[in-house]
């Protein structure tokens, strides 16, 4: 099945280079075009789309606003929000992700791996890099005081589960996780899961998110 995506930027010169892109990949399928993020909410309340790829600076309703009305939609539990930035060192990258977002990409970015971005987003799985994970979150979430939410805590979680998240929260993968603990990638990803429920994340970004808001993990480590 394919994977839909929503283009939502302001530069319609980029939004035609990344459909020219996406649709001769296989496997991804463009369903529509957004110049600002009031047209990104009402496309995606219209069609079927599994990922959104969002500028942040945007006329109007910017993508910050727009993710936070999609990941807040009861309706569109299913989309997924990947930031596009020209600085992925924009302070506003931490504000996106806190909105609802799942990751980011400069758009400086090799066309592959935005191809792979999109694939990693749709699936949950992963931030999109540890390099990126750890710069996000040292730099970012580091200056901004944390957002504190009615969600579970972190004292739901089981001290496997507080293990796992730890090192998720560095930037490991299910397969590194696995390696590191000497347990099954089955079980590592069931540990991931549970943890996610148990704290109310959206995907693995808010995960790790919940880990440093939450104290479990510190940014200066």
């Amino acid at each position: 099945m394919s994977v839909r995506v929503l283009l939502a930027d302001d530069q319609a010169l980029l939004r035609g280079t990344f459909r020219i892109l996406l649709e001769a990949t296989p496997g991804i399928e463009v369903v529509g075009e957004a110049c600002d993020g009031r047209d990104a909410v009402d496309q995606v309340r219209q069609r079927p789309t599994d990922v959104v790829l969002m500028d942040i600076r945007m006329p109007g309703l910017d993508g910050i606003e727009a993710t936070r009305i999609i990941t807040a939609d009861k309706d569109l539990p299913g989309v997924k929000v990947l930031i596009l930035t020209t600085f992925e060192t924009d302070e506003h990258v931490a504000e996106a992700l806190r909105a609802g977002a799942s990751g980011f990409v400069g758009k400086g970015i090799h066309p592959q791996e935005l191809i792979d971005a999109i694939r990693t987003v749709a699936a949950g799985d992963a931030l999109l890099s540890p390099v990126a994970t750890r710069s996000l979150i040292q730099r970012f979430l580091a200056r901004t005081p944390p957002q504190r939410t009615t969600a579970p805590t972190l004292e739901s979680l089981t001290a496997r589960e507080r293990e796992v998240v730890v090192l998720a929260a560095t930037g490991l993968s299910n397969d590194e996780i696995a390696d590191h603990l000497g347990i099954s990638v089955l079980t590592a990803k069931t540990h991931v899961n549970r943890a996610m429920v148990k704290l109310g994340a959206r995907d693995r970004a808010h995960l790790v998110i919940a880990a440093y808001e939450g104290g479990l993990v510190h940014p200066a480590r």
